[in-house]
């Protein structure tokens, strides 16, 4: 029987994290051998991307909306505040580089485990995990207890309420990390196991959980006190919290390819070390990640604290045009494997053609709400004069790269799925580190904050170069070559 070699993706872009692992998948799909076929490899390719892609996407926008909340309602306490909390998104995304980046060994290590019919191999692989999330929160409750001031006290900002509001919020994220590493194992868990649903379950309630929350602690409804900042913390932590409790029950109950062993808690050198060889690089990219973000922000904040708020603000927004196009690519990921192994190349194309049009046409939705609308978009965070102003024009100006973002992500689903996942991390460094920052700070050296928004389609046309080059060798190379069995 065929099957697909294994697909290893790690990518860090705009600020989120994605991993798909596919392991040993029959072409009578996942084990089912009575199947004679999977629906990946017959149904019409417009019907399955629509069939594949809706569920993520759904699951990417409750994830987007996760990430806008706690900046919308900061935004009514002070401009200051939302800054703040654009300061504290790259240590934010360190702690999360560590989480999803052991979670994606875990995920990989279980289904190849579980797919080798070796069970025990799998629980003590889950509880490891469990225990390498454990060792994490313990290093960033360290961070949140001793270093948060001193993160602060390096930023390129003089106004001490944006510091004060920064360590309020990170110091309560850093030392209760515990809730998201629990969440992101569990759910991870569930994912290894093909339980999906139960895990979109988990990040809605913990979404839901946090946009409920958030104004009660906030503003000190319902008879609560009136915690500010802290309350968004709160909140976030809270829902992380209750998604955890929630991945625990649900893998306990449902998941019943793992049983959750306390034994196998016991670190096992040989499987962790396993599981930081594949999570090493993801830690990496999303670290890189975090690094262009902190640069940024540095560069930004030397014109005004403002020009830092709308940085902060984009990021969000776009947020939702981007997250769609991902779940997009998340189901172009196992069609394109599925397809290649199965020896289907006019279907590859075909997935590879449909996924460029679509993510088009909802990154074009994208264009017209930043260049025609830009204002109604940074309403939300009730915006000051200034704020308004820089940001019109910077939301017009970085608008004009999402078409091209979609052309490098599609493609770069490609690279993945057919195992040239090096290709899509030397384009994300490139893209990053070696265009977007160098290119912001030469033009700030213009002393024009305006002309420092032009590095995002800057950044993204090498990124599209350096894409259509490897595309062009991996078609060559890879795609010509796959036999014709349809």
């Amino acid at each position: 029987m065929a099957q697909l070699r294994k697909i290893r993706i790690y990518e860090c872009r705009y600020g989120f994290f994605f991993y798909v692992d596919k392991v040993n998948l029959s072409i009578s799909g996942l084990g089912m051998e009575n199947v004679k076929e999977n629906k990946m490899g017959v149904m019409p390719m417009n019907k399955l991307l629509i069939n594949m892609s809706l569920p993520m996407m759904a699951s990417m926008l409750v994830q987007a909306l996760y990430n806008i909340v706690d900046s919308i309602y900061v935004s009514r306490i002070h401009q200051d505040a939302l800054t703040a909390l654009n300061l504290c998104f790259p240590i934010q995304m360190l702690v999360m580089s560590f989480g999803m980046g052991m979670a994606t060994g875990v995920n990989a290590l279980v289904s190849r485990a579980l797919g080798e019919k070796d069970k025990e191999r799998a629980d003590k692989v889950a509880m490891n995990g469990v225990f390498l999330s454990i060792c994490s929160a313990v290093v960033f409750f360290l961070f949140g207890l001793f270093l948060v001031k001193p993160y602060f006290a390096i930023q390129n900002t003089d106004t001490l309420q944006i510091k004060d509001f920064g360590i309020q919020y990170l110091t309560i994220n850093c030392m209760l990390s515990i809730a998201l590493y629990m969440q992101i194992i569990f759910e991870r868990l569930l994912q290894s196991t093909g339980k999906t649903f139960y895990s979109m379950i988990t990040q809605g309630v913990g979404a839901i959980t946090n946009i409920i929350l958030d104004p009660i602690l906030i503003f000190g409804l319902l008879g609560m006190p009136k915690l500010g900042v802290r309350g968004a913390a709160i909140a976030t932590v809270f829902g992380q919290l209750l998604a955890a409790v929630l991945g625990i029950i649900l893998n306990i109950t449902k998941n019943k390819e793992l049983t959750l062993k306390l034994k196998y808690i016991k670190p096992n050198l040989k499987l962790i070390g396993s599981i930081y060889s594949i999570g090493i690089p993801s830690i990496i990219m999303m670290s890189i990640g975090s690094v262009m973000n902190a640069g940024l922000n540095h560069i930004l904040l030397g014109f005004s604290d403002t020009a830092d708020t709308v940085f902060g603000a984009y990021y969000k927004i776009q947020s939702f045009f981007f997250m769609p196009v991902f779940g997009l690519n998340g189901s172009i990921v196992p069609i394109v494997g599925y397809n290649f192994g199965a020896g289907k190349r006019k279907r590859l194309l075909k997935a590879v053609k449909l996924g460029l049009i679509y993510s088009e046409a909802l990154m074009l939705l994208g264009v017209l709400a930043f260049e025609f609308a830009p204002n109604l978009l940074l309403m939300i965070f009730a915006p000051s004069e200034e704020m308004l102003r820089l940001g019109t024009i910077a939301f017009r100006i970085i608008g004009i790269h999402f078409p091209i973002a979609a052309v490098c992500i599609i493609l770069g689903t490609v690279f993945q799925a057919l195992n040239h996942g090096m290709y899509s991390m030397w384009v994300s460094v490139a893209r990053q580190l070696l265009a977007l920052l160098p290119a912001a700070f030469l033009l700030s050296l213009t002393g024009n904050v305006n002309l420092v928004w032009f590095a995002f389609p800057i950044a993204e046309a090498v990124s599209l170069i350096m894409t259509l080059i490897f595309y062009s060798k991996v078609y060559k190379k890879t795609i010509l070559n796959i036999p014709n069995n349809e």
